[in-house]
């Protein structure tokens, strides 16, 4: 995008011009040493306390500042910088996918779209990273995605979907306002990193709003009801609810939910363990009907992991061998007596 250099150096220029708290130290050495004389070091340090006051008002002005001086006729050079990248055409794609970011989530997404055929779009501000992906063919374009003419060039208005995938709040904001405006039937899904941003990017247009921190506790919740051997389409089923329901249940004081009351923990006091087969172990070589793991020890073998390839349900007959790792599935005061047996059988 042709002046994105020329912003991006008002807003950091606006974000890091003041005299930061370093300065202190610094202007204290030169007290010491004679430099500052009379009445110079307090006002170094009246107008160090005036900028560093003056930094959040400077930030929030720069977006307008930028975009003031870059409505001025101004040499090329200082627009697109000196190193700048190559133009691109407009994206000619039609029901699409439009990529905003190129971080971990937009890099996952944009590898599932090319799996399964969608054809997609990304827009990435970092030059380095936009250089580096167009060499390997990836259809990645250079700019600002709060700017409307970057989403027209990656032809907004045709796109089917659009995931937002930046850490900039903010820009955020402003790139859900742009993009429900110039397409009010596009499926806009929003990534954020915070629970308190979800409100104001839905009322702003957003379809999805997938929140990290929330996320997460899924994630968590999830491998806890595996832990406990809840069946997995009982788990998607509740996790379905979750989401659709906009994470309430997480977000709300109250500790029930109609969908905790019908799950069911089954087997809560089963427990699988894995233990591994060292060399020179007692069992190596022996059948699992001479061992008897479970009529002795009330516990029983379920699988058997050996060089990568899973031995399920073996039988009496099979043949327990050096660097097996071994799936035991018993009560955990079965399993924890079983871990005795195994080191000195």
């Amino acid at each position: 995008m042709l002046g994105f250099p020329l912003r991006a150096g008002i807003l950091v220029g606006c974000a890091l011009g003041q005299i930061g708290e370093f300065s202190f130290i610094l202007s204290r050495v030169g007290v010491e040493y004679g430099l500052f004389a009379g009445d110079v070091y307090q006002r170094f340090l009246a107008v160090t306390i005036i900028s560093m006051a003056m930094t959040p008002f400077m930030i929030s002005l720069a977006p307008r500042l930028a975009k003031t001086v870059l409505r001025f006729p101004l040499p090329k050079l200082l627009l697109s910088g000196i190193y700048p990248v190559a133009e691109t055409e407009a994206v000619d794609r039609h029901d699409h996918l439009i990529i905003i970011g190129f971080g971990v989530n937009g890099r996952n997404v944009a590898r599932a779209a090319g799996i399964a055929g969608i054809p997609y779009a990304i827009i990435e501000m970092n030059p380095e990273t936009v250089r580096t992906e167009q060499e390997q063919g990836e259809p990645i374009y250079y700019g600002d995605a709060t700017q409307e003419t970057v989403l027209r060039n990656a032809n907004i208005t045709d796109a089917r979907t659009v995931v937002v995938a930046i850490n900039d709040p903010t820009a955020t904001r402003r790139m859900t306002e742009i993009i429900r405006r110039l397409n009010p039937i596009v499926y806009l899904i929003v990534r954020t990193r915070y629970l308190q941003e979800m409100k104001p990017l839905y009322e702003l247009g957003a379809t999805e709003v997938i929140p990290e921190e929330l996320e997460t506790s899924i994630e968590i919740f999830t491998r806890v009801l595996m832990k406990y051997l809840v069946p997995r389409d009982e788990i998607e089923g509740l996790l379905a609810e979750v989401r659709a329901d906009g994470y309430e249940m997480f977000r709300s004081i109250s500790r029930s939910s109609p969908s905790f009351s019908d799950l069911k923990l089954h087997l809560h006091d089963i427990d699988i363990s894995t233990f591994h087969v060292e060399q020179g172990s007692p069992l190596i070589d022996k059948t699992l009907g001479r061992i008897g793991l479970r009529e002795l020890y009330g516990v029983s073998l379920v699988a058997i992991d050996r060089d990568s390839l899973i031995v399920t349900n073996p039988g009496a007959d099979t043949v327990i061998h050096s660097q097996d790792l071994l799936y035991i599935l018993g009560t955990p005061e079965k399993i924890s007596e079983a871990v005795k047996i195994f080191s000195s059988f």
